[in-house]
């Protein structure tokens, strides 16, 4: 390693020649150090923040979702579209062998009732501070040396250009044997995960796909088109809907849903989010892009629609519908403001449609949350444009990992398993081209 300074454009520069650098301390980046300094290759991560794995941390905030025990052959179907190429990354890191690098780390980790994957102290901070502790001092291996507070400003000639933010010295070049880019994606901006660097990117010619949201929450039509009234929302914004089902309905005249779960989300100011929403949010993103898109809620999913309509048409008396939702049906709250909001009087007032309504309430979306909004983000760099090893084809010598790639998977333990799986072939990647 030498340190030099230039007296040139950048003479105020540290100069600094490694073998390789990892620009990103998320999971992914984190792994791809780890794969090679137990190889034995001296790694240098920067990152631009103070701390690494600040978004991890967040995560892993209400429990840490590792990973998902059910079997690989659904597992790797999360993935959408980009299922095979994910698939690759998880051939040797996959679920079991992520419960065993936490188990290495001396993290036990639990399968909870949803088939989610749990260190036993659910949380985060625990697992992140034994692996930087291996990191910093492996009992085999190089140590990693970490750089803080070094954002990536793109590349001088062969030389990556950092700015050292609020760091003496001036801007930091680095000429590296290979670099790992594990920058992130487009959510969450303030705890680094901004995208950036995108352009950086696409005027070295790499082909680079649109961010989009993804697991994100969503704006409702509302039946005037202007969202929630302010009735509703000052009533209900941020209380849970619980124990509904939710449908995405295929074209008209097909019955077979393209969506279908049951479980909760939340009411919003200005519409609808929150693990159930987050699910179905791909295709409810999709659907609004190429024109419009509704979700369908089954208000009591534990009932049959005949059941229903027998509870409905039960003769109420004096009863207000209200009342007599809540006495047959446990309809009231929330649920009972959402059949108010969006059905007319005259939908209330037949008992043979409010009982199809509580089976099938429509919600017209408007838009998705903004993608600095939601828990992780689409786009990024295509796959196409990567070897089968994680390398740039535009820039030899250049990997890609995490989320800065084009892919995404719904929450349950799959966006970090696929992000630590990218970051361990990556590393893997490097050593075999090296």
């Amino acid at each position: 390693m030498t340190f030099s300074t230039t007296s040139a454009a950048f003479a105020e520069s540290i100069v600094l020649d490694v073998e390789v650098a990892i620009v990103g301390g998320g999971p992914a980046g984190l792994m791809a150090a780890e794969v090679l300094s137990q190889a034995g290759v001296s790694v240098h991560l920067f990152d631009a923040m103070p701390s690494v794995g600040r978004k991890f941390l967040l995560a892993g905030k209400g429990g840490l979702n590792l990973t998902h025990s059910e079997v690989p052959e659904a597992f790797v179907t999360r993935y959408g579209p980009r299922q095979q190429e994910v698939a690759s990354w998880l051939e040797k890191m996959d679920a079991q062998a992520v419960r065993d690098w936490a188990q290495g780390l001396g993290i036990e980790t639990f399968v909870g009732s949803s088939g989610r994957v749990f260190p036993q102290e659910m949380k985060a901070a625990p697992l992140l501070r034994a692996w930087l502790h291996r990191l910093r001092q492996p009992a085999s291996g190089v140590p990693v040396q970490f750089h803080m507070r070094h954002r990536w400003q793109g590349w001088a000639g062969d030389h990556l250009v950092f700015e050292r933010t609020g760091l003496a010295g001036g801007a930091c070049r680095v000429r590296a044997r290979a670099t790992v880019l594990a920058l992130g994606g487009a959510s969450w901006p303030r705890l680094g995960s901004d995208g950036a660097w995108a352009p950086m990117l696409a005027q070295q010619g790499i082909v680079m796909a649109p961010w989009r949201p993804a697991n994100c929450g969503f704006d409702v039509m509302g039946r005037d088109g202007r969202g929630w009234t302010d009735h509703f929302r000052t009533r209900f914004a941020g209380h849970p809907l619980k124990s509904v089902a939710l449908r995405v309905n295929r074209d008209a005249g097909d019955d077979l849903p393209r969506f279908e779960r049951q479980g909760e989300f939340v009411i919003t100011e200005g519409g609808v989010e929150g693990s159930l929403i987050y699910a179905a949010s791909a295709l409810l993103r999709d659907d609004l892009e190429r024109g419009d898109a509704a979700l369908v809620l089954d208000l009591l999913p534990g009932k049959s629609s005949e059941q229903v309509l027998k509870e409905v048409c039960w003769p109420r008396g004096s009863r207000s519908l209200s009342s007599h939702l809540k006495s047959r049906l446990g309809i009231d709250g929330v649920k009972m403001g959402l059949v108010h909001e969006l059905n007319s009087s005259q939908t209330l007032a037949n008992p043979e449609a409010l009982a199809l309504q509580l089976k099938n309430l429509s919600v017209s979306l408007k838009n998705p949350r903004p993608v600095s909004e939601a828990i992780s983000s689409a786009g990024g760099v295509v796959l196409d444009g990567l070897t089968q090893d994680l390398m740039l084809s535009a820039r030899p010598g250049v990997y890609c990992a995490g989320e800065m790639l084009d892919w995404e998977a719904p929450t349950g333990g799959y966006l970090l398993t696929a992000c630590l799986a990218s970051g361990w072939r990556a590393g893997q990647g490097v050593l075999l081209n090296f």
